[in-house]
């Protein structure tokens, strides 16, 4: 069985690439971008721009009346809306989600719902594509602008981007080591999983967030288990899982193989390990 190229940041020992990975190509981070996205909300809901209650409706035009669904809803997948959009299928799932398909599941929002927004938490990536739009329509910039100017430049990372330069991605190899095409995510899913970064800026992150904590408390869109914060994400060829705990021990770990269950796996061991992530 071939090798899976792997990488590995924590706190307490040097980097880890190997098997083809390596700490400065930009890698898809699939979901791990929904606590960037959460964080931007925070930040708007400190400065005014918007109240974690607000309806959606309220923010974006198209979207019936009286749907229930507010911005903390969607934040805490409990906005009742299932985990995908309708009408994806094909090899590129998400290619013709972009903002003219959002924009006409938007008008039947109130029609989308499985069950009524706060009943229960069911994860949605449709409910962070729908955030995403209502932040940016908020704050009046494009989500990027909006992620760069909140979160990104607050915390001194570069090296976050939906649209890396072509000659710095590394992405997972077919059988006879052509390389695979990617998942196009860069339209309406962006705020839900689109994000590429490099691991080191990705390790910024983490730590910025969790560990220092410099944008206040953690976002709502990162999961807990006890006393650890985490997050993961998974494209078609890429995985990812990142988390810390209260004693500053952290983890970040990405692959290239889409079987998420497996990293989060490594990145669990790693994290509660003996010498595990401590340090900042």
């Amino acid at each position: 069985m071939p090798s899976t190229p792997t990488c590995i940041l924590t706190g307490s020992r040097e980097p880890v690439a190997r098997d083809g990975h390596a700490l400065d190509a930009y890698v898809q981070i699939g979901s791990l971008t929904k606590p960037l996205t959460g964080t931007a909300m925070m930040r708007l809901a400190a400065e005014g721009t918007l109240q974690l209650d607000t309806a959606v409706e309220e923010l974006l035009p198209g979207v019936p009346p009286g749907t229930g669904i507010t911005l903390r809803h969607l934040a805490e997948h409990t906005s009742g809306l299932p985990r995908l959009p309708p009408g994806l299928g094909g090899r590129d799932p998400y290619a013709r989600f972009d903002a003219a398909a959002l924009a006409a599941v938007l008008r039947r929002l109130d029609g989308l719902a499985v069950r009524a927004p706060g009943a229960a938490q069911e994860y949605s990536n449709f409910g962070y594509a729908v955030l995403g739009a209502a932040l940016s329509s908020a704050a009046g910039l494009p989500y990027e602008e909006l992620l760069r100017r909140y979160v990104l430049a607050p915390l001194g990372v570069d090296e976050v981007t939906a649209r890396p330069p072509a000659d710095r991605r590394l992405v997972a190899r077919g059988p006879f080591g052509r390389p695979r095409r990617p998942w196009t995510m860069d339209g309406a899913i962006l705020p839900a999983g689109g994000l590429w970064a490099t691991p080191r800026a990705a390790a910024r992150l983490v730590t910025t967030l969790l560990v220092e904590r410099r944008l206040g408390e953690p976002a709502p869109s990162w999961q807990r288990a006890g006393s650890m914060y985490w997050h993961n994400g998974a494209t078609r060829d890429a995985s990812v899982f990142a988390g810390a705990l209260p004693d500053g021990r952290w983890v970040l770990v990405h692959r290239l193989d889409g079987r998420a269950e497996l990293t989060d796996e490594l990145g669990v061991g790693v994290l509660r390990g003996p010498s595990g992530g401590a340090g900042g």
